[in-house]
């Protein structure tokens, strides 16, 4: 099957991970899982094999089963984007290869983890060039917090997009507004663009300038990314702040300390909407107390999701 093409733009919602209680994949969840995602309007692409889909616990063929049956259940519908997450190079490659072979119509790129040491500009050169020689698909830069060693240099982000033609765009996680502006300002072209992923500031990134979102969140509420990216683009300041007031309140919900359980509360939300019937995690994350769950429950209400 050849993947549908993809420009790499618009509202791009992540895939959770339904789980059995022995841990195992619950398939028929996910495929549900992805349908309510694709059944909202106005979405571009979906993402599998991310964080928010525990991709760090999950298999090589556990990832392939993922895509495969995301193209399966949606892939008609929606462009699927994959993630990359590997530490090395020769896996990444591996990976992208399977990826194209399953149908992806775009490869999301994650940092090696062993760049958390610190790397080279031609280190994430050498990476992405290996993986961009391996296939096909447009290439999406991963951006990490730029506190954090796996982020990368707004030099070194330039040279990528100078050196690499089949990168398209950028998954902007910098946590930082100057760099988010200057990415976009310098960078942002006809055949290359920034997505948001800026939950705690995504009007505001919107409103610079970003050609998408590619979030986590958007499992849980795709709809309201949708409307508040519309209303950016139709210069509708009055219901984009209307809805940012409501996304305000499950960033509350989802992106409190500790950020590792942030896709966990993405679960316990999708439980309390009755769209999954499980929220099990695997380890080593662990399930939220009863007191948080609770929490989570009244930021939704107050979001008027719940």
């Amino acid at each position: 099957m050849t993947p549908p093409s993809f420009d790499c733009t618009g509202v791009i919602p992540a895939s959770l991970l339904p789980l059995h209680a022995d841990f195992s994949i619950d398939i028929e969840s996910y495929r549900k899982h992805l349908n309510d995602m694709a059944d909202v309007r106005g979405i571009s692409a979906i993402t599998v094999n991310g964080h928010a889909s525990e991709v760090s616990s999950c298999t090589f063929d556990e990832q392939r089963l993922l895509l495969e049956t995301a193209c399966d259940q949606v892939g008609d519908r929606v462009p699927i984007v994959s993630g990359i997450y590997a530490d090395s190079t020769a896996e990444a490659v591996r990976l992208a290869r399977m990826a194209e072979n399953a149908g992806a119509s775009a490869l999301l790129v994650f940092p090696p983890n062993v760049f958390a040491l610190g790397s080279r500009p031609e280190m994430v050169l050498a990476h992405f060039t290996s993986i961009a020689e391996a296939t096909s698909l447009p290439l999406i830069i991963f951006q990490f917090p730029v506190k954090e060693p796996l982020s990368y240099g707004h030099d070194v982000i330039g040279r990528l997009i100078d050196s690499v033609p089949t990168i398209r765009a950028m998954k902007d996680g910098s946590s930082d507004p100057v760099r988010s502006e200057m990415a976009v300002r310098e960078y942002q072209s006809d055949t290359f663009s920034v997505l948001t992923t800026h939950s705690a500031w995504l009007l505001q990134s919107l409103v610079v300038g970003c050609k998408g979102i590619l979030s986590g969140a958007g499992s849980t509420i795709a709809n309201l990314q949708v409307e508040l990216f519309e209303a950016v683009r139709g210069h509708d300041l009055e219901v984009a702040q209307a809805v940012a007031a409501r996304i305000y309140s499950t960033t509350q919900a989802f992106y409190c300390n500790p950020g590792v359980d942030m896709h966990n509360r993405m679960k316990e939300a999708q439980v309390l909407l009755g769209r999954l019937p499980s929220s099990v995690v695997r380890p080593p994350l662990q399930m939220l107390p009863a007191a948080e769950v609770e929490r989570i429950a009244e930021l939704m209400r107050v979001a008027q999701v719940l």
